[in-house]
Order: C-alpha cells, then structure tokens, then sequence
C-alpha cells in the first residue's frame, strides 16, 4: 500500500508540473492577462498564484512519495 501512495503522489506532481505550466502560457497570451498599458492584471496575478501554489504541490507530493519510500 505504501508504494502505491507513493506512486500516486509521483503521478500527481508529474501531471501538476506538466499541465499547469502549459496552463498558463495560455493565459498569460490571453487578452485578459494585460490592460492597455501592459501592466498585468488581477486575471492574470490570480492564475500565476493558482500556478504556484500547484508547483508547491507538485513538490510537496514528490518529497512526500520520496518519505514514503524510505
């Protein structure tokens, strides 16, 4: 059961590194993200907290999965 958890949490920080950043590339090319000035907007200050905050997940999962292991 152990491995399994921990496989789980591998899998969960492999699909938060590579969905999220993606993610948001899109978003920041998203008329939304910028007024006409080009300062960011709250769209976009929201979606790069949304991003790491995932990151952080994504690392917490790994050294989790990692203790788990040992």
């Amino acid at each position: 059961m152990t491995v399994f958890a921990a496989i789980v949490l591998f899998v969960a920080a492999v699909f938060n590194v590579i969905t999220w950043p993606r993610f948001f590339q899109r978003v920041a090319k998203d008329s939304r993200a910028r007024d006409a000035a080009g300062k960011p907007t709250t769209f976009y200050t929201v979606h790069l907290v949304l991003l790491l905050i995932a990151l952080v997940i994504a690392l917490a999962a790994v050294v989790a999965g990692i203790l788990l292991l040992l």
